[in-house]
């Protein structure tokens, strides 16, 4: 969505000037830099250690994305409408913790709600999931009602409920007791529903959870470029003034972006209390970093109006593979923080750079 193909930039290739010619792959090598930099790495950590392909560290790297890949799907959105998310790991968070506590074993000794009526595991499940949906929609409805109503920065929303949540996060998990014990304990039935696997590839095998995410990615495409919302959802981050006069309900659509946006982070918080198995109010600590970083890895544009479930996916996909790396390379775990950083910080300028040239 937004973007220019080749013949509306270039014109025809074979037509160009050896100048040109030039100009168009300098132009090319500076937007797919860090493309190119990250694919670089993977094959020199390879040639490193060869383990680093071997299956079970590609089955690990294809989990670690599955499981990042419904909240980057979710802070994408914010980012299309040139805002982004800063709650977005608060509410993994909080979503996780709940999670975990409902779907604790009923014989577990340290039952955070032992009076709790248990009923058949499926009704559990389910339950609990359309629960914390519930709440990851009303942290959502907040965050986009304030923006689009109060017309405040999302910035600013988004940092102000990341502190509501983390509050509400740690007086949760002291409920009956617990003084912010993580919480563990979990029934094997949630468990296996989440880390169960139906598929191997040699003893290997494929957590449940990975098709989970392939089928969220499959409804977000479909939602993202099949449905009126989704059109609507581009035409307010490319230009809002003009999708309001085109008649498109732009309040209306950023906050059903930020509802989305906070189903899809309690969806992750949901795989993330199962797939840990030991939750507490540190479960989701700076989840919204990676996922940021992947966004704009993946082409999903910060000037708005521009992105793609297939590069999200890319994004996401190449960030842990990459994290997964440094740690076959032994790189202190602490300098992931500075890579994380620097990797934003890469991403947005060639971002500003092809916005810049688009101008």
């Amino acid at each position: 969505m937004g973007k220019l193909n080749f013949k509306q930039k270039y014109g025809d290739y074979k037509a160009l000037s050896a100048a040109d010619k030039g100009t168009f792959w300098k132009e090319w090598l500076i937007s797919n830099s860090l493309y190119i930099f990250l694919i670089v790495a993977a094959i020199g950590i390879f040639i490193y250690n060869h383990r680093f392909f071997g299956i079970p560290s590609v089955v690990n790297m294809l989990s670690l994305t599955a499981a990042n890949l419904p909240i980057a799907m979710g802070i994408a959105g914010t980012i299309v409408l040139t805002g982004t998310d800063l709650s977005a790991g608060r509410v993994v968070g909080l979503t996780a913790c709940i999670s975990a506590a409902l779907l604790q074993a009923a014989d577990y000794p340290s039952k955070m709600f032992p009076d709790l009526p248990q009923f058949h595991p499926a009704v559990m499940i389910l339950g609990t999931l359309v629960l914390v949906m519930l709440v990851g929609a009303l942290v959502g409805l907040v965050n986009g009602f304030s923006v689009a109503k109060f017309g405040l920065h999302p910035f600013i929303v988004t940092l102000a409920t990341q502190l509501i949540v983390y509050g509400c996060v740690l007086l949760f998990t002291n409920l009956n007791g617990n003084s912010g014990a993580p919480i563990s304990g979990l029934s094997e039935p949630y468990k296996q529903v989440v880390n169960g696997s139906i598929l191997k590839i040699k003893n290997t095998p494929i957590p449940n959870f990975v098709w989970y995410a392939l089928v969220i990615a499959i409804i977000m495409w479909f939602i993202w470029n099949k449905t009126r919302f989704g059109k609507n959802m581009f035409a307010c981050g490319s230009n809002p003034e003009a999708a309001n006069v085109s008649g498109v309900n732009v309040a209306k659509n950023t906050m059903m972006v930020f509802i989305l946006a906070g189903v899809m982070y309690s969806i992750t918080g949901f795989i993330e209390a199962a797939r840990i198995g030991s939750n507490s109010p540190a479960t989701g600590t700076n989840y919204e970093l990676d996922a940021i970083a992947a966004c704009v890895i993946g082409g999903v544009s910060f000037v708005g109006g521009i992105g793609s479930i297939s590069g999200i996916i890319v994004g996401v996909l190449l960030l842990r593979i990459i994290f997964v790396g440094l740690t076959f390379l032994s790189i202190n775990p602490n300098m992931q923080y500075i890579i994380k950083g620097l990797i934003i910080l890469i991403a947005c300028a060639i971002d500003m750079r092809k916005y810049l040239a688009r101008k």
